[in-house]
């Protein structure tokens, strides 16, 4: 067979050797040089060069830098010795160019001595590989170290088991030991660093509470990873991979969540209480599918950062914006069951209709107009220098989904502190919607409403699903509801108050364990 190129050779066996674990050995050589090569530890203190050299002869046995009938030999004494031979022989390689080593005013002359020496070990096998004096190459330079000449590589690798005999696989062992969670720490370090750089220019959240909300995002990945359903934490990774061609960098798919891993974090850092656990869920569930764009099942930790962004940071107009996607498909979807959450406001799933006399439903629709022309006022006031889809209409909104919006924000009031003031705020702008929503509706009929003698002909089956077709053409807009939202001040202080995100990390970071530990609990109770 032909044999393989240094590059086809280099190639292959970064693939086949992780890069984390020659890093480690890399660390480990760092150490050896230190504790076996004092005098050039002595002289070069900063060992990260001569290091990151080594870091190609651990990746590919030395065979990217030796020529081949010599490197097949170094992979001759690996298989017979182990890996104690190569870190042996490239002790033996730096103390053989100690000297000029010592004598190097930049990292560049040293890898060039390094590259030059490695070019001219040779075997008994190669032609002209003879023993040969010190060649007088670098005579003219800035040392007058001469280099070292060609050597033979069977006596280069003897004299590396010689003097470093007592060197052990143990011993390496141990060291590597050591190094493996502080290069695996400054492995996750980088990471981190590049998430953040990714995401940070996007949102308003500060730095510091961007690096608490990444700790938690892995940690959740990994709580469900190794105490959670492990059927679904492996699905979730295997998916994470399995799309690994997405366009998506390294970085937004290093870490991501699935959805019962996003409704734990969820549970622990929205800044609204619900009234119940079944209304959280829920809430969770449509959450999660928002943030989905790509429908893989799986958040990333740019769009959960968003998503926080949006609750903490961004103004009224985009917290509501949140709040009415989340009631409108697809986050909301038609087989959905409705919200178990009672109200006296909304008692009730049927259509609502308000019995109201052509005069004020006629006011009704004036008042369609003037709140339009007042949200168009306050949008060029609130309007920030980046805008998130103001452009974009949302779809309108049914009654059915309506109901659902005031079930949420009646949920997200209970137990505050102007807990009365916000539901008599929230009671007049749902019967101002109802209006609007009903002229709207009003006017809509009045283009296709039939003789009352034909309706009176027609089968009751008929009547009804007529009546039902008309309930769906029930709509308003989002325009029209933020427009009413801002009557009254109760709502405007309520979503405009700032929330402490630091206060909820910190509880988070307190519960999440306690969290799982209970749920865990709970399991081994049912079983």
């Amino acid at each position: 067979h032909r044999p393989l190129t240094n590059k086809q050779t280099r190639a292959s066996l970064t693939l086949a050797f992780p890069p984390a674990g020659a890093q480690v050995d890399q660390s480990v050589f760092e150490e050896l040089i230190r504790e076996r090569l004092p005098e050039l530890a002595e002289q070069v203190p900063d060992l990260s060069t001569l290091s990151s050299v080594s870091l190609s002869w651990f990746l590919t046995l030395f065979l990217s830098v030796l020529p081949f009938h010599s490197a097949v030999c170094v992979v001759d004494c690996f298989f017979f010795q182990g890996i104690k031979a190569i870190f042996k022989l490239g002790l033996a390689v730096l103390e053989a160019n100690a000297a000029q080593l010592s004598a190097c005013t930049d990292d560049g002359q040293a890898l060039m001595i390094l590259t030059s020496f490695l070019d001219r070990v040779g075997s008994e096998e190669t032609p002209g590989a003879a023993l040969c004096p010190p060649a007088e190459e670098n005579s003219g330079s800035d040392t007058d170290i001469p280099a070292v000449g060609h050597i033979n590589i069977t006596v280069l690798i003897n004299e590396s088991l010689e003097k470093f005999r007592d060197l052990t696989v143990r011993q390496i062992e141990r060291l590597r030991c050591l190094h493996r969670i502080q290069v695996l720490q400054a492995h996750e370090d980088t990471i981190k660093e590049n998430a953040l750089r990714l995401v940070t220019p996007d949102v308003s959240i500060s730095p510091e509470n961007m690096s608490d909300i990444y700790d938690l995002f892995k940690t959740e990945h990994f709580i469900s990873l190794y105490w959670g359903d492990s059927s679904s934490a492996a699905a979730a990774e295997a998916a994470a991979w399995q799309y690994s061609d997405s366009g998506r960098s390294f970085v937004e798919r290093q870490y991501r969540l699935d959805r019962p891993q996003f409704k734990s974090l969820y549970g622990l850092l929205a800044p609204w209480p619900a009234v119940s656990n079944q209304h959280t869920d829920t809430l969770a569930n449509r959450t999660f599918t928002l943030l989905d764009q790509d429908h893989d099942n799986l958040v990333t930790f740019k769009e959960f950062s968003s998503w926080l962004d949006t609750l903490y940071c961004e103004e009224l107009n985009e917290k509501i914006r949140l709040l009415y996607r989340l009631h409108i498909p697809p986050a909301l979807t038609e087989h959905e069951e409705d919200s178990s959450l009672r109200s006296t406001l909304l008692s009730t799933n049927r259509p609502l209709y308000l019995n109201k006399e052509p005069s004020v439903l006629a006011g009704a629709e004036e008042a369609v107009k003037d709140y339009q022309e007042q949200l168009k006022q306050m949008l060029q006031d609130l309007t920030k220098e980046k805008k998130k889809d103001v452009d974009q209409p949302l779809p309108l909104m049914n009654q059915r989904e309506f109901i659902q919006f005031c079930k949420t924000l009646y949920s997200m009031f209970h137990g505050d502190p102007e807990e009365n003031e916000l539901f008599q705020a929230i009671a007049t702008v749902t019967s101002l919607v109802l209006q609007i929503g009903e002229a709207s509706h009003h006017g809509q009929a009045k283009g296709s409403e039939v003789s009352g003698q034909e309706e009176a002909e027609a089968p009751e089956c008929w009547r009804e699903a007529g009546s039902l077709a008309a309930a769906s053409e029930w709509t308003v807009s989002y325009a029209q509801i933020l427009a009413s939202l801002l009557t009254e001040q109760a709502l405007v202080n309520f979503f405009e108050k700032p929330a402490d995100l630091s206060v909820k990390i910190a509880e988070a970071k307190e519960n999440q364990y306690q969290q799982r530990a209970g749920l865990l609990t709970l399991q081994q109770r049912t079983r």
